[in-house]
């Protein structure tokens, strides 16, 4: 039959000076005759697999062995991983999924075995981890090699008072050289030979678990579809097959020769959050609010058509542009001195008054710049944002869905499902929500809002939803059918 690889890769993405380089010696170290330590900017493709050289002695090839063929049954550790040429990372995409290293060259045709578990460690693009992009934006690393590993680890370095204590005194302690800067429970001899003991089981899959993995593939492939799961790559096979490993891997540690399901659920909850899950941005809505909230525009004479508070406003703003020198008299409204600037006007009959407010032959006390900038504050103040959270937006979204789907596959005999209005689809979801809204009406209201919104964006934005048949004339979209789109699969 087909062989599958059965060890782990993973890789380490972090800031500097979080200890991945650390780690990885730490490793090396507990592991000294299963495992090499090598730097990817130092190491070529031939250092890394095998080489073929001449033997000084009887002028033959050979073939030397590189890192991977010296780690099998073991670990390779590699160092700055991202900062390798790309010629050398196409050199051991066979070694890390089918653990082989296959050379032709000098005459020598050759299959050799790389059965090792790669630990690499990568260093972001910009020198630190941008939380709101993608695992891909952030690491220099080609798609099939990320798709080779099993999990990622993202290690931020973040601003935590009592971690910058514990962090500084266990460094201050080392270099004191005082034995008991560090106490583990158990010691390296113990730890190794629980490993060894662990390697030695071979769990087997139940009925169970097999089920369980199915519907956890399914969920992967399901949120890759839809575009929406903001992965680094296509959910493909070796996504399942890295979560038989991590099940397996799972069961040795427990010492089980079982693979249970809640192992399988484990190695989903691992398997997505280490890859899939990279923290996503808060979702921001545009909500456009009435006129009326911020007061009129702005008049022929200067002042704001706010109220007293919007012209004493005004007048503060000129005040800031006034000559040296200047200060107000007062209400200057019943004053009036020849030769000012707009004294003309304001001394003109009541019928070129009203010429002037219908713009004709009107001179504003304001300067246009100054009306232009106000202009665009109040363009400003209409437009109000609602955020909330990635994590919020997706459950609702995933409960309007999967509702709106299950009363489709409702349909009778003649095939024709149910289908609700986008008002019916809201009440649905504040009814679900009784238990959190309880007797607040401004929780309510809040949670409406919010529900309105994003069945919103899942029409005119992700196109989750569509609307059933063809708007009229001024009807309202609250009283349109709206149904799941046909290639969202929930």
């Amino acid at each position: 039959g087909i062989r599958l690889r059965g060890d782990v890769n993973v890789c380490i993405v972090g800031d500097p000076s979080t200890a991945k380089s650390q780690f990885l010696k730490y490793v090396h170290s507990f592991l000294p005759s299963r495992s090499v330590y090598t730097s990817g900017k130092a190491s070529s493709a031939a250092g890394l697999t095998a080489a073929v050289t001449r033997d000084q002695d009887t002028g033959e090839y050979c073939i030397e062995a590189g890192a991977l063929m010296l780690a099998d049954n073991g670990i390779c550790c590699i160092d700055e991983f991202d900062k390798m040429d790309p010629t050398d990372q196409v050199a051991i995409h066979e070694a890390m999924e089918q653990q082989t290293i296959s050379i032709t060259k000098a005459g020598i045709q050759a299959t050799l075995n790389a059965r090792a578990s790669i630990l690499a460690a990568a260093n972001p693009i910009y020198g630190r981890y941008d939380r709101s992009k993608t695992l891909k934006a952030n690491v220099a690393l080609s798609a099939p090699i990320l798709s080779r590993f099993d999990l990622f680890f993202v290690v931020l370095d973040e601003c935590d008072e009592l971690a910058d204590y514990n962090v500084a005194k266990h460094i201050l302690d080392v270099h004191r050289c005082e034995e008991e800067a560090v106490n583990p429970p158990f010691s390296t001899e113990a730890m190794q030979r629980y490993i060894r003991f662990a390697r030695s089981l071979n769990p087997r899959i139940t009925p169970e678990s097999q089920r369980v993995l199915v519907d956890c593939y399914r969920k992967l492939r399901q949120g890759d579809t839809m575009g929406r799961s903001r992965t680094a790559y296509r959910i493909t096979v070796r996504q399942l097959e890295s979560m038989i490993r991590l099940s397996e891997a799972l069961a040795r540690l427990h010492c089980d020769d079982i693979i249970q399901p809640q192992y399988v659920r484990e190695a989903f909850r691992l398997l997505r959050k280490s890859i899939i899950h990279v923290e996503t941005e808060d979702v921001t809505f545009d909500d456009d609010e009435d006129d009326d909230d911020f007061g009129g525009g702005i008049g022929p004479g200067g002042g704001g058509g706010g109220g007293d508070d919007a012209g004493l406003d005004d007048r503060d703003e000129d005040m800031d542009d006034a000559p040296p020198g200047y200060e107000p008299s007062g209400d200057k409204s019943s004053e009036v001195h020849p030769g000012e600037l707009g004294a003309d006007e304001d001394m003109a009959e009541p019928h070129e008054a009203d010429d002037a407010a219908d713009g004709k032959d009107a001179v504003s006390s304001e300067p246009p710049k100054k009306k232009a900038k106000k202009s665009k504050k109040k363009a400003k103040k209409k437009k109000k944002k609602t955020q909330i959270t990635f994590e919020e937006y997706e459950t609702i979204s995933n409960a309007i869905a999967t509702y709106l789907r299950s009363k489709e596959d409702e349909g009778g005999a003649d095939g024709e499902g149910t289908y609700l209005t986008w008002a019916e689809t809201v009440a649905w979801y504040l009814d679900q929500c009784k238990g959190d809204i309880g007797s607040s009406s401004e929780e309510r209201e809040r949670i409406a809002k919010l529900t309105n919104l994003v069945i919103r964006r899942l029409i005119s934005v992700d196109h989750v939803l569509i609307f059933i048949g063809d708007a009229e004339d001024g009807a309202d979209e609250q009283l349109r059918k709206i149904a799941v789109h046909p290639n969202y699969v929930a």
